[in-house]
């Protein structure tokens, strides 16, 4: 691939959007837990972005993004669409700088992280079925009424911020050689990739996805975007489509990426909460899922599993102990 065909975020650009951000985030721990290395067989180390403010680690990206902004576009007001952690971090940043926010969420979203975005001042309408027709909506919003649009991928200002928890991942670990990074649009993974791939290059950055929503996985395995079913459960991963800007960095830059099912999504929650007495997501359990899958490639390696959020609800909180 050739890195240069896209205008792509860099590791200087990821580092001074730490500068920027860090009075207004929380510096995660990395723990490491004995347990999941007996699990695993490897010496693993979790990334609690769940123990950001917001509970997830895309808050990140949103105030990057809004202290970026033009005089002109805060006037305007942005709009974006989100199925929950996206929209949170849209709402806190624009409440810091008093910008209204619309945020266009599905029907069935989230009740916890919808109440957030309200609580936060934003204009929360809620739209479409799934994430994909949400954001149809927020398209035309801002077209006709002239919000400034916040994609939740194709946007290299969000990659800058949620970058930043790799920068904390390799300052914690320097002798990292695997992370293990969920995927959704894409921006987790590839702000983790452009900073683990520059500062050493011979760390390995897997994604992971639920095959109930694989559009992103299918655009990273062809030459082609690809549209699919959106049927997972796992809120943080459910896009129907991939989007061009990210794919294009995860084609150059992850060295692997996983399909898990929602079940081992769900298995992967209970025993994070069992081993680490933290409440993850299913998009939080993902990397933990996808490593259990390929756990004999990961022997005796110094493994980081990025839990990129704990706002599950309590109704699939419940789901998943009755299951279990």
């Amino acid at each position: 691939m050739n890195k240069k065909q896209i205008d792509r975020p860099t590791l200087n650009d990821i580092r001074s959007a730490h500068k920027r951000i860090e009075k207004f985030i929380t510096r995660t721990p990395l723990h490491h837990y004995p347990t999941l290395d007996n699990l695993i067989k490897a010496e693993v180390y979790v990334k609690h972005e769940n123990h950001q403010p917001l509970g997830a680690f895309k808050m990140r990206g949103g105030i990057n993004h809004m202290m970026k902004l033009s005089q002109e576009e805060k006037r305007n007001g942005v709009v974006t669409a989100s199925t929950g952690n996206h929209g949170q971090s849209i709402a806190f940043a624009a409440k810091l700088h008093g910008i209204e926010a619309v945020i266009i969420v599905p029907k069935g979203a989230n009740p916890g992280k919808v109440a957030s975005m309200k609580a936060l001042g934003a204009d929360v309408r809620f739209y479409g079925d799934h994430f994909d027709e949400s954001r149809l909506e927020v398209e035309r919003l801002s077209k006709e009424e002239g919000y400034k649009y916040i994609h939740s991928a194709n946007t290299p200002d969000l990659i800058e911020g949620v970058g930043t928890y790799t920068l904390e991942i390799l300052d914690d670990l320097p002798d990292t050689d695997v992370i293990i990074v969920p995927v959704g649009a894409g921006s987790g993974a590839s702000g983790t990739s452009i900073v683990a791939k520059s500062i050493n290059p011979n760390i390995q950055v897997i994604g992971v996805q639920s095959d109930a929503a694989p559009a992103a996985y299918l655009s990273w395995k062809s030459n082609s975007l690809k549209s699919m079913p959106n049927k997972t459960i796992a809120e943080g991963l459910g896009t129907g489509l991939g989007f061009a800007y990210t794919i294009e960095i995860m084609r150059d830059l992850l060295d692997d990426f996983i399909l898990v099912t929602d079940e081992e999504l769900e298995g992967s929650v209970l025993l994070l909460l069992e081993h680490t007495h933290n409440l993850a997501e299913h998009a939080g359990a993902a990397a933990l899922a996808a490593a259990i899958k390929i756990k004999n490639q990961l022997l005796n390696k110094k493994v980081v599993l990025v839990m990129s959020g704990g706002n599950l609800s309590l109704e699939h909180l419940r789901k998943i102990i009755i299951d279990s």
